[in-house]
């Protein structure tokens, strides 16, 4: 792949991933800089890319690998991991969903926001995580059986 091939799919995908960057953290300037940095590690790593077919997986994994490194520089600096109540153009800021979303442990959250906020399927979903396509699926119904029992919606199922 070259450069201008590597941008014209990096620009196909910015929405998508800057959605699950501002899901991830909460904050559209964190995200927009989550965006940006995971474009420019995968264009200086892009001789690693082994199979171009999964190009929007592995720039996704990259993406949520700098996502991951901004919660843990927040929780150095707060001593736990909180994230901002930043204003978004999303309306998933006004659901209660958003902190149900928030408390899931990071393995499950992972799950929830690709497939459910950003539109991957689950074969999809599975490559960004380096999962196997069964884990996303036992993840997917964990977290969702979760978020029922925290939303107090146990009893509609």
């Amino acid at each position: 792949m070259d450069h201008d091939e590597f941008a014209r799919r990096a620009e196909a995908l910015r929405a998508r991933l800057y959605r699950t960057a501002y899901l991830y953290l909460g904050s559209e300037a964190d995200a927009l800089e989550a965006v940006d940095e995971g474009v420019y590690q995968a264009l200086r790593a892009l001789k690693q890319l082994r199979e171009p077919a999964f190009f929007e997986t592995w720039l996704t994994r990259i993406v949520l690998n700098e996502c991951h490194r901004e919660l843990r520089r927040r929780r150095r600096l707060a001593g736990e991991e909180t994230l901002p109540d930043t204003a978004g153009p999303d309306a998933y800021d006004a659901l209660p969903l958003k902190d149900a979303i928030r408390r899931l442990p990071e393995e499950l959250r992972a799950v929830v926001i690709l497939r459910f906020f950003a539109g991957y399927t689950q074969a999809e979903t599975a490559r960004a995580l380096n999962i196997p396509q069964g884990t996303a699926a036992t993840r997917q119904r964990r977290a969702l059986a979760l978020l029922r029992l925290e939303l107090g919606e146990e009893g509609d199922t």
